[in-house]
């Protein structure tokens, strides 16, 4: 296989050229290339491409409008990121008050297996979940100011305090090996079904990690897909072979994930600041019409009237 050789600011421009983009300021565009990395912003060229297989770009494609696209897709990973921590804080909250209340306080009475699910096919992943988070204890117990105020003035951390320093993809497993009805008691609180809420869960997970890695986040598909909901069905998304086409394992169902577990007040702000970005998008972008790019992001034409759907 061959390998992949270095190139100069101006041989990447020539690339792109040759490709059909359209490039009206060399400087510019040098320094975009040298500040954000020729390998981050040709990872949207796709939307742009004549078809699949012919990697030329559409006649009258820009330079600008590229970049506008990788810029698009930051601010909007950038607004996802910070509702996911909204939700991470509340569901840390939500879990830590619901074991504390019923099995104690102490990481000796709340870390005892038999305070979650006795399924036998589900021993393991307890013991290794449960591992994990001792193992965050010895970590991180003495290096977050929280964990080390109470390990040093009262010798235990609590579970709303070990929660701090416990990753998102921890408290999801977590989830998962509780008992039934602590899930129950937990995913009432979001006025879903346990099940639900596990899948919730493992997807917000999954996107957190890809916000924090600053990976592209408008074209990326979970690998579960998400129950239908009342939204896929009101706002009348299009079929095809009886599944919905949008909001089943792509952005728009991290949307509809964010409509269920942020407070009314919270989501409206945040398809505020995600309808404000479209318009930038539609003002630079004349090459694809904007409902179009939008759907390959996974958004129906009429995605911003979620908000009023009750």
């Amino acid at each position: 296989m061959a390998s992949k050789k270095f190139k100069n600011l101006d041989e990447q421009i020539e690339i792109l050229r040759s490709k059909g983009l359209i490039i009206e300021n060399e400087d510019e565009a040098r320094d975009i290339l040298f500040r954000e990395n020729y390998f981050f912003i040709s990872g949207y060229r796709h939307l742009f491409m004549r078809t699949a297989k012919e990697r030329r770009f559409i006649e009258g494609t820009t330079f600008d409008e590229l970049y506008s696209m990788f810029v698009f897709d930051r601010k909007i990973r950038n607004i996802m990121f910070k509702n996911i921590l909204i939700i991470e804080n509340n569901i840390k909250s939500i879990i830590s008050y619901q074991l504390s209340k019923k099995y104690g306080f102490r990481e000796k009475e709340y870390l005892n297996p038999k305070n979650f699910t006795q399924d036998s096919l589900k021993t393991r992943q307890v013991h290794d979940v449960l591992n994990k988070m001792r193992r965050q204890i010895k970590i991180n117990g003495k290096q977050h100011a929280a964990t080390l105020h109470y390990i040093s003035n009262y010798g235990y951390i609590p579970l709303w305090v070990l929660v701090k320093v416990l990753s998102f993809g921890i408290v999801s497993e977590l989830y998962t090996i509780l008992k039934s009805e602590d899930q129950y008691a937990i995913s009432e609180v979001y006025g879903l079904d346990s099940d639900t809420l596990q899948i919730y869960l493992s997807l917000l997970s999954n996107y957190r990690n890809l916000c924090a890695h600053e990976d592209i986040l408008y074209d990326h598909r979970t690998q579960r897909t998400i129950p239908d909901t009342v939204y896929h069905y009101k706002l009348n998304i299009d079929m095809t072979d009886d599944e919905y086409n949008y909001g089943k394992n792509d952005l728009f169902a991290l949307v509809i994930i964010m409509r269920q577990m942020l407070t009314d007040e919270e989501f409206r702000e945040l398809i505020f600041e995600l309808g404000y970005e479209v318009d930038v998008l539609d003002g630079k972008v004349d090459v694809i019409p904007i409902n179009a790019l939008l759907n390959r992001i996974g958004f129906p034409d009429n995605w911003r009237d979620i908000v009023d759907i009750e």
